[in-house]
């Protein structure tokens, strides 16, 4: 039995969702090998049976030759036994296909969401992501689990053939040419049906993507009134996804209908010829027999065949969905000939000439917020820029190198469902007593000690049960408990009130003596406490020094202060 997750998922083909399902497929080894042989087994065991019968009839009742039914009564009961054991094993070979092809790409789409970061959202809607968890990932694995099965029809339909030309060269050839005349009837079918699964599937991606804004800013909507207007805009948009679930709905019903219509035809044909030969004595009423129980078979290779399309029609829409999530590269390149680790903390933005020293607590003011902001992005690697880590630039140190060194903690105050001390310690490194010492620093001692388990408190999907104030000193904690290097704070402190912001202003430079901090912040509170004060004017630092000392120097600083002070 294979552990999941896996090891390592494999690198795939992404030159087209073919050739990634070709991928998935040969990743299988000697469990596909196994689906088909038993396959194979379990199909055309079932394809004897009827052979079985009408030659046990022919000697039991034709012949009255009781040792001869005995036997091949006995034959029969072995062709089941073997039919039900390679029934067995071809499930779980398949199913094991199942598990191995979707995990394997939730594995491949996971590990592509963290390497993305921030670039993953730039580039695909939520819901479209939510979709491929939710559905593409699944009929992946259902264009493996069929494999075993089809191999199977396949060969049978052709022992079945053989069997009917040994008996009867016109039923043979009937059956040779029929089955596959009847693929060819449902064949029209399934283009449009891969082009109602594709629309349908684009559609479905844009309501989950519609519902996850909606979900999200529902307190927002709300404040505004604007949740009828929202929800008139799902329910169109619903009725879109419903109207196009229809049309796949009619060409799948279409299909499944001629899977029973086409084959009834053809068993009927084929039973009418055999009584016309059996009738005129070309063939004995075990023949009859058994070309019945042949056609009735029949219709399981023709109906494995058309599941087969359908899944695999599924599986392309999906895999093109998966191929672009896995195909995006980004933003941020790890470099080919990555430079020694520096071992000093002191960082430099050249492009704005802002320098934050090794040890201190330096507070960026910028005349507009957005400045600060791509500030902020470049000195974590987020946005391209000319930033050195003691001398030695970003851009030629491995991601994960400058993630572990440096920590960029923006205004997104999210939390994560589960144990409240897990979803703090996400570094996995601390022990009580920093956890505490953290959540100290960033004033959220009251908030834990307000839960039932405290520390071991259960958090609700993203902390919805905390207010906005509480979820920024969580997850202030949280940032403060990676012990980075370097921390790059953006407004920590916006959400809360003016006494728990100088409490936490206080404890902050006490936490992290030895390390450096960067706070964007024009909160005075803040400023007073700063080692030094980084004025930036039009993406450049017009001043530094103390926030005093730049109050009676600069006036566009003063300017940008005082719209903070003021009601």
């Amino acid at each position: 039995m294979k552990s999941l997750p896996l090891p390592h998922p494999g690198r795939p083909d992404l030159r087209s969702a073919d050739t990634f399902l070709l991928w998935v497929v040969r990743s299988q080894g000697w469990r596909l090998v196994g689906a088909i042989a038993f396959g194979i087994v379990w199909m055309v065991a079932q394809a004897l049976m009827p052979a079985v019968i009408g030659r046990a009839i022919d000697s039991g009742l034709g012949d009255e030759d009781r040792a001869g039914l005995v036997r091949w009564a006995g034959v029969l009961l072995a062709v089941g036994v073997v039919q039900a054991a390679a029934g067995v094993m071809r499930h779980r070979f398949s199913v094991g296909m199942w598990l191995d092809a979707a995990y394997r790409t939730v594995q491949l789409v996971s590990d592509q969401t963290t390497r993305l970061g921030a670039t993953l959202r730039k580039r695909v809607a939520t819901g479209e992501v939510v979709s491929v968890g939710a559905n593409d990932i699944a009929n992946v694995g259902n264009s493996v689990d069929v494999l075993g099965r089809t191999a199977g029809a396949l060969v049978a339909f052709l022992v079945v053939a053989g069997l009917l030309l040994s008996s009867s060269v016109e039923l043979g050839l009937l059956v040779l040419v029929g089955m596959p005349l009847l693929l060819l009837a449902i064949g029209p079918i399934l283009g449009p049906l891969q082009r109602r699964n594709a629309e349908a599937r684009e559609l479905q991606g844009g309501l989950n993507n519609l519902a996850s804004d909606i979900v999200g800013g529902l307190r927002v909507l709300r404040g505004v009134g604007g949740e009828d207007v929202f929800h008139r805009r799902y329910a169109a948009e619903s009725q879109r996804v419903r109207a196009a679930g229809v049309r796949v709905g009619r060409s799948q019903s279409l299909l499944d209908a001629l899977q029973v219509l086409l084959p009834g035809i053809f068993v009927v044909l084929v039973v009418w010829l055999g009584a016309r030969f059996a009738a005129e004595g070309r063939i004995t009423p075990g023949e009859l027999i058994a070309f019945y129980g042949y056609s009735t078979f029949l219709m399981l290779p023709l109906r494995t065949a058309t599941e087969f399309a359908n899944k695999i029609i599924r599986a392309r829409v999906a895999s093109a969905r998966v191929v672009h999530i896995l195909g995006i590269e980004p933003e941020q390149q790890d470099t080919t000939d990555p430079l020694p680790e520096p071992r000093g903390h002191e960082l430099v933005d050249h492009q704005a000439g802002f320098v934050a020293r090794e040890g201190e607590l330096t507070v960026v003011v910028a005349d507009e917020p957005q400045v600060a902001s791509d500030l902020a992005d470049r000195l974590g690697r987020y946005a391209p820029g000319e930033v050195t880590l003691d001398g030695v630039a970003l851009d030629a140190l491995p991601v994960a190198t400058v993630r572990r060194r440096i920590v960029v903690h923006d205004t997104q105050t999210m939390l994560f469902s589960g144990d409240l001390r897990d979803g703090l310690d996400v570094r996995d490194h601390a022990d009580d007593a920093q956890v505490h010492a953290a959540v100290a620093a960033a004033s959220a001692q009251d908030v834990v000690d307000g839960l039932r388990g405290g520390l071991h408190a259960e958090v609700e999907e993203r902390g919805r049960s905390f207010s906005g104030g509480q979820r920024q000193r969580l997850a202030l904690a949280r940032v403060l408990l990676t012990d980075a290097d370097v921390l790059v704070l953006v407004e920590p402190t916006s959400a809360v009130d003016a006494h728990t912001e100088a409490h936490i202003a206080g404890t902050l430079k006490q936490h992290r003596r030895g390390r450096s901090t960067v706070v964007v912040s024009s909160s005075p509170l803040v400023l007073d406490v700063a080692d030094t004060v980084a004025f930036v004017s039009d993406g450049k630092v017009a001043a530094t020094g103390t926030h005093h000392r730049l109050r009676e120097t600069s006036p566009a600083y003063r300017r940008v202060v005082d719209r903070q002070e003021d009601p």
